[in-house]
Parts: structure tokens; sequence; C-alpha cells
């Protein structure tokens, strides 16, 4: 089969997994929006040389001739000023979303070099490389888009694409579901983008570890799908389209969390190709280990910036054999939180605990023709043993009844809990019914529990304020919520708005010992918030494990490490 129309048919399936889900019920929205889902990566900074030295310890000329060895396709300031590069894309203060780098042409000899290795399966057309350079659910962008796009089909050929890349300095962008909100998989110095979509296997199940190993390109939605009929699954469930390899590079979760844990409490161990093409596992098949560094820990939410993942080992649990869903309203979003965080604290072992405000309700009624109480709402899901299921519900029901609840529903035969919690899942794409071409913003804010319902209700007021719409959509038993914020991506002043209301919510959240990013991940459009919450010692010592494993920053450049941390 020719490339080129296998192509256009991989482009097409690409996009099923939102695209389907979004056009199912959508009121005629433009099938191009660009949407901004809660799973898998956004904008960069211009990059600076990893080989650079205090000036209080080496002479200017020294610092100079080093820079001479860097990255050979970005400017090189000789030392480190911290204060010029805080404007820059993910400098402290920056503001802006459209990420600057400067390109290099990528030489002849690499392109020859990788046609050799991957065949045809390797593109240089320009609509492909535009489709690559811009993530499909965000409204970041980048200068410069990716000169090739390869699809290897082994971790052989991953391994030989990276050394041929490392060998020319030019620079690599691993490429996923392209699920991700925060501009992981932006272009912007050029070079080559690295589409996984091709290494999508289950190389081994075992059933009696409750354990699968799998190619990163595999979607988490097609694993269960392979995994129903043994009885298990895997538990973290992001945006629909988002794949394990990209859903370990930004340390994703989603709302089974509260449960089972995030991405770092479900991978095992990992296989990764180093920026000089070295292959190495993180660590044996055994559910616990002392030996040695935690590399796979190290690698899971390094977004592509120390290695790519070729191989994943994840823990599984069994299909619960009995589940409930439950619903009811609230006359404040801070009562419900209240309820969030006594559920949690009276022990019982929910399954999911999402928070959706008024707003959210209102948009749910007007994409699906429904008639729910515009309120705040909670909803729960509750497994186990038929028996243990009822009772955590009824011990739940007693602590809302004593916290301004009402309407309390709950659905345990399967049509019926699919009713129910279409309300949850469908909550993103129905936003897009109130403002059909507008773009999202969503913030990803986390804080501790306890804290939860006063940020809640002191966001809530400054969002009500706002001229924009804005709906609230929390992972509530674990202190994680996000806002959309929909913005007409042609007026500037309603995307500095969308700005504004984004940086107040993170900056309350550090306020509260939170964090700026609880599942997105960094990309660069978080980049800016990291000093402030982690301490420049912190992002030094990244740095520095930058540094030795990728001496030539070729590994997904200008993401996670802010522009103005040096050494």
């Amino acid at each position: 089969m020719a490339f080129a129309s296998w192509l256009s048919r991989f482009r097409s399936s690409s996009k099923a997994a939102y695209t389907n889900l979004r056009s199912s019920f959508f009121l005629n929205l433009r099938p191009q929006t660009t949407l901004a889902t809660a799973n898998l990566i956004d904008s960069g900074a211009a990059k600076r040389p990893f080989l650079l030295w205090s000036s209080s310890l080496l002479p200017l000329t020294l610092a100079v001739s080093a820079g001479s060895l860097a990255f050979h396709f970005q400017p090189q300031p000789s030392l480190c000023d911290a204060s010029s590069l805080d404007s820059r894309i993910g400098g402290k203060d920056s503001t802006e979303f459209v990420v600057k780098g400067s390109h290099k042409k990528v030489p002849q000899e690499l392109i020859d070099e990788l046609r050799a290795i991957c065949q045809d399966s390797m593109t240089m057309d320009y609509d492909e490389r535009y489709f690559h350079g811009k993530p499909q659910n965000s409204f970041h962008k980048a200068v410069n888009i990716p000169d090739v796009v390869v699809f290897p089909r082994s971790e052989v050929e991953v391994s030989n694409i990276v050394k041929s890349c490392d060998k020319y300095k030019v620079p690599i962008v691993p490429y996923g579901g392209a699920t991700s909100i925060e501009g992981h998989t932006l272009s912007p110095h050029g070079g080559v983008c690295i589409d996984m979509s091709l290494m999508k296997s289950v190389k081994a199940l075992h059933i009696e570890d409750m354990d699968v190993v799998v190619e990163p390109g595999i979607g988490w939605m097609e694993l269960n799908e392979y995994l129903e009929p043994y009885g298990l699954f895997f538990p973290l469930d992001p945006g629909p389209g988002a794949t394990i390899g990209g859903m370990c590079a930004t340390r994703c979760s989603g709302s089974l969390a509260v449960r089972y844990g995030t991405m770092r409490d479900n991978v095992i161990n990992l296989k990764v190709v180093l920026a000089n093409g070295d292959v190495v596992k993180s660590a044996s098949r055994a559910r616990k280990s002392s030996a040695g560094y935690d590399l796979t820990r190290l690698m899971i939410g390094s977004e592509g910036t120390l290695g790519i993942i070729t191989e994943v080992t994840l823990r599984l649990q069994k299909i619960p054999q009995h589940s409930v869903v439950a619903m009811c309203n609230f006359p404040t979003i801070k009562d419900a939180a209240d309820v969030a965080i006594a559920t949690m604290l009276s022990g019982i072992q929910v399954s999911r605990v999402e928070l959706l405000d008024e707003v959210q309700i209102r948009a749910i009624n007007i994409a699906n023709g429904k008639n729910l109480p515009e309120v705040p709402t909670l909803m729960f899901e509750f497994v186990g043993t038929e028996a243990y299921a009822r009772e955590q519900t009824l011990i739940v029901q007693e602590i809302i009844s004593r916290h301004n609840g009402s309407d309390f529903v709950f659905a345990e035969q399967p049509e019926a809990k699919k009713e129910l919690w279409k309300i949850r899942k469908e909550a993103l794409w129905a936003c897009f019914a109130m403002e059909p071409n507008y773009e999202a913003m969503i913030s990803d804010v986390c804080v501790p529990l306890s804290r939860l319902a006063e940020l809640i209700s002191k966001s809530k007021k400054e969002l009500d304020a706002s001229p924009l719409v804005c709906t609230v959509i929390a992972h509530a038993g674990d202190g994680n919520f996000h806002t959309v914020i929909l913005f007409d991506p042609n007026q500037e002043k309603q995307r500095q708005e969308a700005e504004r209301l984004n940086q107040f919510m993170v900056h309350a959240a550090l306020s509260m010992e939170g964090t700026c990013t609880g599942e997105h991940g960094v990309g660069t459009g978080k980049m800016k918030y990291l000093e402030k919450e982690l301490g420049v010692e912190a992002l030094q010592t990244m740095k520095r494990i930058k540094t030795a494993l990728d001496p030539n920053n070729i590994m997904n450049p200008g993401k996670l490490i802010p522009p103005h941390v040096c050494f």
C-alpha cells in the first residue's frame, strides 16, 4: 500500500477518538474548532545551551568556547542572564502563547539516514508536518513546524532515528495521541517529529500477575477493550485518544485517580531510548523493588525531555463486581466541595467524586437538550460487591443530607448508569455548545484536599465576575479542579482575560501549597509558574539531570524547564 494513501487514512483515524465523541451530540459546531481536552501537552521557549557554566567559576572566554559546542539551532547567550530571559515563552511573567524558536535547515545527510531507517514510513509533506506541529487540543501555536515526520515501527528504529538526530544535533519531538493541552508536541525549532502511532501492540499479558506489557502508541481505551474479556482493566481514564506513552510522559491521571492513583502509581517499569540512542530498562517486573535509583519515576512526567518511551509495563485491576452511580445537587459550590471532603474523610473508598458547577450544567442542558437543575452538582461512583457498593451509597447520602444537598438519585442498571455518567463524560464538549467558535483555556490546579472548598469558592467569585464564559469541572476527591475558560481567538483582549483568570487560580493554588498542574503536565504553558512552586534549586537540579542525559539538548527542547533557569 502506498504510504501516502495509508497516511491519509491514518490522519482521519487519529482524530476519531475525540472528533467522533464531539460530533455525536454537538449542535452543528465547526469540526475544526480547537479543543483543550483534559488529557494529554504547550508553548515553548527559546532554548538555551545546556553546556552552561557560572561566570564565577570560569572565565568568559571559556564559557563562549563551550557555547560553540552546544545546541546549534538556537541562540546561545554566553552567560546566564536570567533577567533578560524572564519575558520569553515560559519565563517568569510571560503571557505569550505563540512559541518562538530559531530554525536550522535539516541536513540532507540526516534525511537520507532517516529514509534508510524508516523506508516509506516518513514524510516531508507540508500538510502532514503542519498537522503534527499544531496540537489538536491546544490553543498554543509555534512559529515553526517539524521538517520531517517519521513513523517508527520498532524500538530499534527509534534508537537509530535518535542516534542520527543526535549526531547532527537536530531537535526531536515525540508525538502520541496529540490530546495534550500544554503544547508538549509543538516544534518551535523544526526538526524531527517521531510519531509513535505504529507502535501499539500488546507485547505480553500476565493475568496471574495482573500486569501487561505494551508499546507506547496504544490508547488506554483500546487497551481496556483488549483486557475486558480477561476481567481486567487499566484504571486511568484521561481524555479520549490519549496513548499510554503520552500518559506516561505527562504523568496524567483522570477521574479514577482518587481510588487507583495517577500514572506514577500504575507503571511498573519502562523502556526508554535516551538522547544518544541507548535503550534503558528502568526496573524489573517485580511489584516492588529497592534496587537503585527510581528511573521509572524519573521518566514518568519528563514530557519527552529525557528520552522516548518505547515499552511500558502497567499494573492492572480487576473489573469491579458491582457499581453504583449517584448524583446530587447543592445551593452553593462550597457546599458541594465540603461534601467531597467529608466523604473522603469518612474513609469510604469511592471510585469517583466529580463536581460540576451551574454553568457547566447549563452547557450540558444546551448541548444535550436536557433539563437538569442548573446548580452545583456532585457525581459519585461506588464499586465493590453489591452489598458494599449499596452501603457506601447510603453513607454518602447521609453525609449529603447534613450539607444542604438535595435531589439525590442513584442508578445500578447498566443503561441508567451510562446515562447518568454521560453527563460528566461529555462535559468538556458540551461547553462549546455555548460558544461554538471559541477556543478553551483550561486550568489544572490542585491543592491539599482540606483547601479545595476555599480555592473553588475564591476562584468562582473571580470567574463569575468575568465577561467570559467559564465552567468548573473538578476531580473533587483529590483536590484537582479544571476551569474551562472560553474565549474568541480573534479577540486579544479576551485571550488576555482568559490568561488573567488562569494566573489568578494558579497563584491562589500555590498560596495554598498546591500545584499549577495536577494532571495535564507543564509543556511550556506552565513553565512560568514552576520557580514559585518548586524553587530555583529544584529547577537547577532538573536542568543538571537534563544536561547529563541530553547534552546536545535535542529531546523536546524548550519544554518543562523554564528558560531562565541556570546553574
